[in-house]
């Protein structure tokens, strides 16, 4: 597993948290793959029949399940990331709120996408499909993504990259997602890469 790292001592590790299908964690593995920068050391999701399970299984990549007592009521989950000395953690698509321990431990070291422009849509139980109908029922004419750190407060912390995206009345909650998905695939990885160069200044 680390036979490649020794080649490249510089080359940057990433830690993925996923909740979903997985799509956007496949464009962040393959992205480094391509410039080779920094690579994905592994994948953490806690839902065992996650799509992303099958999408790491095919593109080679470790990943592994996890459930609310391992993460909340010990240290086991914390261990395994630690050992793995991630520069960075990247929620893409993880639903569940960050326990302190994490943040303590790497601090401005764990960023999230969030499909809304916040401050707006954001919050507890503010995710997917949820965000979208709100934006639609509400008529914005615009909508977007957010790459923030992550703190102790749902979708509160430091922002460090906003998109945008024009919405039209035609637009419905699918075709809203259609277009913030098309954000997070262009944007996602480059802020990655950006942030993962100066953290190495």
């Amino acid at each position: 597993m680390y036979s490649d790292l020794q080649e490249k001592p510089n080359v940057k590790q990433i830690v993925i948290l996923a909740s979903g299908s997985g799509s956007n964690a496949e464009k962040i593995i393959t992205h480094f793959r391509e410039q080779q920068t920094a690579k994905v050391s592994a994948v953490f999701t806690n839902k065992s029949t996650a799509q992303v399970l099958d999408r790491c299984k095919r593109l080679k990549v470790p990943a592994y399940s996890f459930n609310r007592e391992s993460f909340v009521g010990t240290d086991q989950l914390l261990g395994m990331i630690q050992s793995l000395e991630p520069d960075l953690i990247v929620l893409a698509g993880f639903l569940w709120k960050i326990p302190e321990s994490f943040i303590q431990a790497f601090p401005n070291q764990i960023i999230n996408i969030h499909p809304a422009l916040l401050p707006k849509y954001g919050g507890k139980g503010m995710y997917g499909s949820k965000v979208h109908e709100a934006v639609k029922e509400n008529g914005e004419t615009e909508t977007g993504i957010t790459i923030h750190y992550v703190n102790e407060h749902y979708d509160e912390g430091a922002v460090i990259f906003q998109a945008k995206t024009k919405l039209t009345p035609e637009d419905t909650p699918d075709t809203i997602a259609q277009k913030v998905h098309e954000l997070e695939y262009e944007h996602f990885p480059k802020v990655i890469e950006k942030l993962l160069t100066q953290h190495g200044e």
